[in-house]
């Protein structure tokens, strides 16, 4: 199990088809701190570096939504994708 389980959990539970959620909040869903770097878009980046293992992409791809960093830095807006893999359209 890695941290990030409880985030895929939580998501898988989720029926919305786009929703946000502060760092705060996901946090709270782990049960731990979040890492300095996930104030970054980039790590949130579900495209970005598929062949690098990075758990929290992986646990948001696992429940089949997109993550992305929203601009004011604290908040992550969460997409479900289709089974193709792309954003519903």
């Amino acid at each position: 199990m890695n941290d990030y389980d409880a985030l895929r959990d939580y998501l898988l539970g989720q029926k919305q088809m786009e929703f946000m959620l502060s760092f705060e909040q996901i946090e709270e869903i782990i049960g731990a701190a979040l890492p300095r770097a996930a104030n970054r878009a980039s790590w949130w980046d579900t495209a970005r570096s598929p062949d690098i293992q990075m758990p929290q992409r992986e646990a948001c791809i696992a429940a089949g939504f997109k993550a992305t960093r929203m601009p004011d830095g604290q908040t992550v807006r969460f997409t479900k994708m289709r089974k193709d893999g792309r954003r519903p359209g």
